[in-house]
């Protein structure tokens, strides 16, 4: 956990350094296999050399058409956001296990096993990404339980 903190550390160090000096080597994308956001990019894909950094904005459990799938029902909310994180990653040439850090907004932590079960599904679990869990008041949406944000290193 150490090393990827560490790694992640650095990643971030390196792509802020490199974007102060240029802006050339960011990329937002949007892919249509989720909903299109309103003011906002899915995700920022920063070169960083020999590898890409994927910082992905929160996701939450809205379907390709933008519609809430799994009302107050915090397990099928995770799985969506997970198949959200996922369909972006590949978007930007990644893979799940490369996900390095999570970070978990949740009206309700009391819950908290029903998401790592879901979670576990889509993660190397030998391996873990670091992570952080929030409990937050609410969300955009009353009927928004949980909004899950990634960052991933991608080897080139």
């Amino acid at each position: 956990m150490k090393k990827s903190l560490l790694l992640l550390t650095m990643a971030i160090s390196l792509a802020r350094a490199s974007l102060a000096q240029n802006t050339s080597n960011v990329q937002l994308i949007n892919p249509a296999t989720v909903a299109a956001p309103r003011g906002y990019s899915h995700a920022a894909i920063i070169d960083l050399g020999n590898c890409k950094m994927v910082l992905l904005s929160g996701q939450v459990a809205l379907d390709q058409k933008g519609n809430l799938i799994g009302s107050n029902d915090i397990a099928k909310q995770t799985e969506q956001v997970f198949r959200n994180i996922k369909s972006i990653l590949e978007a930007a040439g990644g893979k799940m296990h490369q996900i390095v850090k999570l970070g978990y907004f949740a009206t309700d932590i009391s819950n908290i096993q029903a998401i790592r079960n879901v979670r576990d599904q889509f993660i190397n679990t030998k391996n873990p990404p670091a992570s952080t869990l929030v409990q937050v008041n609410k969300l955009f949406r009353d009927d928004v339980l949980i909004e899950i944000e990634a960052t991933a290193i991608i080897p080139k």
